[in-house]
């Protein structure tokens, strides 16, 4: 099939690359001109054979509004709008309202799998109705992992990105709890190799996973994390989980202790946030801020 995909960055750029690794046709346009295919979104619509299905993988908020506004004036009643990105999920049900008006489809459609996507694949959690799914489905089924699981639909619009933004908050505890470790046995005099113990618990431990080795990984490069500073950002997902939680009267007491953890690296430079950080730039590319040189 088809594709229009706005937005090439490090998960939009492999996300290209995988798509077209399994015969599909992809049409991509980026603010970076060495990116992009087409230097406009009306060339990207134009390139494209109605009915159309466009994929916006751009930062959350403005930018996601921006361009949704400009697909409900450049497409046509038939074409599918998908949003990749990290929005929450009340904009997804806005913007699925906004184009039904105007005979366009939407789906929103939460993504995993960071800089290791274009090999591993991409987990996938979409939501909307089950004819816009389909006509986007030849694509969900490029992105995902090999085998049975990685992908879902999840339920109505909002549901993908409903599930991812879960996903993030469980990711959210399970790095601290990694990071609370990790520090703990950094202080003791008696463990005079913590990164070894790490990866002991690679094999054959209930603790085991992708995240253990992505930490592993970390402490091979920087084996006492010495070269970051104690700061890890949010990307807003814990805090929406934090406030879906008591919208609903569902008790999240690890991740919201992870959330408020991230908040407490802004004040101190916290040894825990360095672990933190570093899986962050393992897993997603995310930037770290380096100790200043003395």
């Amino acid at each position: 099939m088809e594709l229009g995909l706005v937005g090439l960055g490090k998960m939009g750029g492999n996300m290209r690359e995988r798509i077209r690794r399994a015969g599909h046709t992809v049409v991509g346009y980026d603010r970076n001109p060495d990116l992009a295919d087409v230097h406009s979104l009306e060339e990207l619509v134009g390139k494209l054979s109605a009915p159309r299905v466009v994929w916006v993988m751009v930062p959350a908020g403005e930018a996601t509004q921006a361009t949704v506004d400009q697909f409900g004036e450049l497409l046509e009643p038939g074409d599918v709008v998908v949003d990749g990105g990290n929005s929450r999920w009340t904009d997804d049900e806005r913007h699925a309202g906004e184009l039904a008006a105007k005979g366009i489809g939407f789906v929103d459609c939460g993504v995993s799998g960071g800089v290791w996507g274009l090999e591993n694949g991409y987990a996938l959690m979409y939501g909307g109705d089950s004819e816009h799914v389909a006509r986007v489905q030849p694509v969900f089924d490029a992105l995902k992992p090999e085998g049975d699981f990685g992908a879902v639909h999840a339920g109505k619009v909002g549901a993908g990105h409903f599930a991812k933004m879960v996903h993030n908050g469980i990711e959210y505890a399970m790095m601290q709890a990694y990071a609370e470790g990790w520090e703990l046995l950094e202080k003791v005099d008696s463990v005079d190799n913590v990164r070894e113990v790490f990866r002991s618990w690679q094999e054959g431990t209930v603790i085991r996973s992708w995240l253990l080795d992505l930490a592993v990984n970390a402490l091979d490069d920087d084996q006492h994390l010495d070269g970051l500073r104690g700061y890890a950002q949010d990307s807003g997902e814990g805090r929406w989980t934090v406030e879906a939680a008591i919208d609903n009267a569902v008790p999240l007491p690890a991740i919201t202790a992870s959330l408020f953890a991230r908040f407490a690296s802004r004040q101190d430079d916290s040894p825990q946030m360095k672990m933190i950080a570093a899986l962050r730039n393992q897993f997603g590319g995310h930037a770290v801020e380096k100790k200043a040189e003395k």
